[in-house]
């Protein structure tokens, strides 16, 4: 007779089946995301073409890994009849087919991050009415994979604010003034309940009054210094705004220059309440009682908000020049250590002011630092930022041992800010009369030149000293000065300059405090005298070499 299973063997039987089940992870999920609404100018009629406007579908990969399968999206078109005419924009980045009922996509695979699923150009169709509406989704489906979809709502009509451009001056002195006027229409077909006033400047440019209906905040990232910051300025102007209607803000706006200001920008636009940018994080309200008001405000009826027919026509933009200069300041450094010793130390520079300097529009670097390494010393470490070339400048494959190093800022030079690179140099041989130097300035082909805001050029170049000891001396340990700069440029480490014993706040390493300022290794001289190594140094005071 056979014996009954009992209920253990049975749930260990159990157990194993599911242990021999292979597991199978959850399929991925993407996100298709467009716009949350567009609205379409009416169709002219028998006056013109209708203008378009754009619509772009986009898918979102936050996955751990590319989706290696072939995707298709959708989008039907039906629901546009008679309300929109689609067409495709050119350069899609997907295989794309239109038809009257639907546009298809295929994508190969999806990569991590955003990928672009089409491009569409829609215009009101012929007799369409304005306030007429229609979804437009877009699907998307996988062998493996699941979307969620996106839908965009079209209209045919709407608001259209349009700023008018202010008379301001663009060149200018510090301490100057000048009104910021704010006139715009509403150029739609609908209403606007209330309108945002945005005005955003840069480090250079000072708005002086405060109201109570606006939020103040600077647009610092995160280890970002306040003087690459935008300062944002967002004022809510409660009322309704018709179409057709001019309307103008009520009160001062005074932009100032400041005593640091030189090349800047201020951007001011109107938004629909609710469609304008998010402000900075560190917002804050005024209390004084004195409110931003607008004059010649047309009276009506509330209505839904719709999305703005031409938002590029919402904003205004000024580049402001001001008379002003920076004065840049090669600091020198001198070290010592005997042969065979690594020494560190910081190569840079100082920005004396008065003003920042930054380049906005370009995203170039400001300045270039230029370091000439002296014979018989071998870099053997380079910091971020910089790069080797031969002597005469020209490009070189390896970084380390060259005889030349460019490094570079970023797009922004603060007043007072310093800029520093440390580096590791190994003394190998004794080079009589060997010398080096630090030169900061524009770039060129053949390395640096002097910016013409930089009043001084006398102080763009300073020599480096080495001192070094006897070359058969046992090497004792280090001693360490170190400075801490007002800011520290975003390609360095934190300054410090090191070298071997013996050396002094007063001898060959950098002196600190702010008579002395940070010294570097820039041009150095190992000196011969009576088989021994002396020391030949040339400093000079921060506050000496500045005109």
């Amino acid at each position: 007779m056979r014996k009954p299973i009992s209920l253990l063997a049975a749930c260990g039987i159990a157990a194993l089946g599911l242990a021999a089940t292979p597991a199978h992870a959850a399929d991925p999920s993407f996100t298709l995301a467009g716009p949350a609404e567009v609205g379409l100018r009416p169709h002219p009629g028998q006056s013109g073409a209708p203008q378009k406007t754009s619509v772009e579908f986009r898918l979102v990969n936050d996955t751990a890994s590319a989706f290696e399968r072939q995707s298709t999206f959708t989008i039907d078109l039906r629901g546009l009849k008679g309300i929109a005419d689609v067409a495709l924009a050119k350069q899609q980045g997907s295989e794309c087919t239109l038809t009257e009922a639907a546009v298809t996509c295929k994508r190969p695979a999806l990569w991590k991050g955003e990928t672009g699923v089409v491009d569409l150009d829609l215009s009101a169709a012929a007799g369409s009415k304005a306030g007429a509406t229609a979804d437009l989704t877009v699907t998307g489906k996988a062998e493996g994979a699941t979307f969620k979809a996106a839908t965009t709502k079209v209209r045919v009509g709407g608001p259209d604010l349009v700023l008018e451009r202010a008379a301001l001056k663009e060149e200018q002195k510090p301490g100057d003034q000048q009104n910021l006027s704010v006139v715009f229409a509403n150029e739609g077909t609908e209403s606007v309940r209330g309108v945002v006033l945005e005005m955003r400047t840069t480090h250079g440019i000072d708005l002086l009054e405060q109201y109570d209906n606006c939020s103040y905040s600077q647009d610092t990232g995160q280890g970002q210094p306040l003087n690459t910051a935008w300062s944002t300025v967002q004022c809510l102007l409660e009322g309704e705004y018709e179409p057709g209607s001019v309307y103008g803000v009520d009160g001062s706006l005074t932009l100032k220059a400041a005593p640091h200001a030189f090349a800047d920008t201020l951007t001011y636009a109107v938004y629909a309440d609710g469609q304008q940018p998010k402000a900075g994080t560190a917002s804050r309200k005024p209390t004084g009682g004195k409110k931003l008001a607008v004059r010649e405000r047309a009276a009506g009826k509330a209505s839904a908000q719709s999305a703005d027919l031409d938002p590029w026509n919402n904003l205004q933009e000024f580049d402001f020049r001001t008379r002003n200069s920076a004065d840049l300041v090669a600091w020198p450094v001198a070290l010592v250590g005997g042969t065979g010793e690594t020494v560190r130390a910081d190569f840079g520079f100082r920005n004396n002011g008065p003003a920042w300097v930054a380049e906005l529009r370009s995203g170039k670097s400001v300045a270039r630092t230029d370091i000439v390494i002296p014979a018989g010393t071998k870099v053997t470490k380079v910091p971020a930022g910089c790069h080797g070339v031969n002597a005469d400048g020209t490009a070189r494959e390896q970084t380390l041992g060259a005889p030349r190093y460019f490094c570079s800022t970023g797009h922004v030079v603060g007043e007072r800010e310093k800029f520093s690179y440390p580096f590791e140099l190994k003394i190998e041989q004794v080079v009589a009369n060997a010398a080096g130097s630090v030169t900061v300035g524009r770039a060129t082909p053949e390395g640096t030149k002097g910016q013409p805001w930089d009043p001084n050029h006398a102080n763009d170049k300073t020599p480096v000293v080495i001192s070094a000891k006897d070359g058969g001396a046992t090497p004792t340990p280090t001693a360490t000065t170190s400075s801490s700069p007002t800011a520290t440029a975003t390609t360095s480490a934190t300054p410090t300059a090191t070298a071997a014993s013996g050396a002094t706040a007063n001898g060959g390493l950098a002196a600190t405090g702010s008579s002395a300022g940070m010294l570097a290794l820039g041009g150095a001289v190992l000196v011969a005298a009576g088989g021994g190594l002396v020391l030949a140094f040339r400093r000079r005071s921060a506050t000496g070499t500045h005109a």
